[in-house]
């Protein structure tokens, strides 16, 4: 299983390990942070810039020698929050702050998702023609995106929006594609806010009243991970949250 990116990892390795037997490899730019996670789980660190194609092919040839067999799961978790006006104040356009983030968001989930395909079509499917699954990471924001969130809401959009067409396409392969699109949750994003901020935006959240927790991100990847059926599927994962213009 490949892991790209983000503390949610630790909490995927955690609660796979025990019940599904997976063996993990994580690949992070960040390669202290990645290390210090993949001690907590119990599985192996490989430095990646996910957002270089090139550089996501090496990784996951070195990464899958780590592993028993090719990655039979891929996830992407991947993603920075950067916001911007359209036009600022000044005049002068975000185009640097859309690029950026449609290269770390969106780009890095299709890199990682057309090379670990590329290796799954090489490996014998089970009996019934499966060969796994492919999940990347949306967020409510496609759909909700706050003021000055033009290039985050595009980049998660996107994601969003290949997951039918990428599943059909991969399904004669038989690899699965879906997409979570979480809510406001405890990631190292949020956690650079100031907790007024933090407590301003629990309020929004009708239940249960709390940030998501990273173990609920996982819970649901697991789900997705044991139902052959659920493909193509962007799931909205947010406690019934619906976040206002600003």
């Amino acid at each position: 299983m490949l892991l790209a990116k983000t503390r949610l990892v630790a909490a995927w390795g955690l609660q796979q390990r025990g019940s599904l037997g997976a063996e993990d490899t994580i690949l992070d730019f960040d390669t202290a942070y990645a290390q210090a996670v993949a001690e907590e789980i119990g599985s192996v660190a490989v430095q990646a810039d996910v957002g270089d194609e090139a550089a996501v092919d090496a990784t996951m040839q070195n990464a899958s020698e780590h592993l028993s067999d090719i990655a039979r799961i891929a996830v992407s978790y991947a993603g920075v929050g950067m916001a911007a006006r359209i036009i600022g104040r000044e005049g002068k356009p975000s185009s640097d702050v859309f690029e950026k983030t449609l290269r770390v968001n969106l780009f890095s989930t299709y890199n990682v998702m057309t090379h670990a395909a590329r290796r799954m079509m090489k490996l014998d499917p089970f009996d019934d023609s499966e060969r796994i699954m492919i999940n990347n990471s949306a967020s409510v924001a496609y759909e909700d995106g706050h003021l000055g969130q033009a290039a985050y809401a595009a980049s998660k959009g996107a994601i969003a929006s290949m997951c039918l067409p990428a599943a059909r396409k991969m399904a004669q392969s038989g690899i699965q594609i879906d997409a979570i699109a979480p809510g406001l949750f405890q990631t190292p994003m949020m956690e650079g806010s100031p907790p007024e901020i933090s407590d301003k935006i629990t309020t929004n959240i009708p239940f249960p009243v709390h940030l998501g927790m990273p173990e609920e991100y996982a819970l649901l990847a697991a789900q997705i991970v044991n139902n052959q059926f659920l493909n193509g599927t962007t799931i909205r994962l947010d406690g019934a949250v619906r976040l206002p213009p600003r």
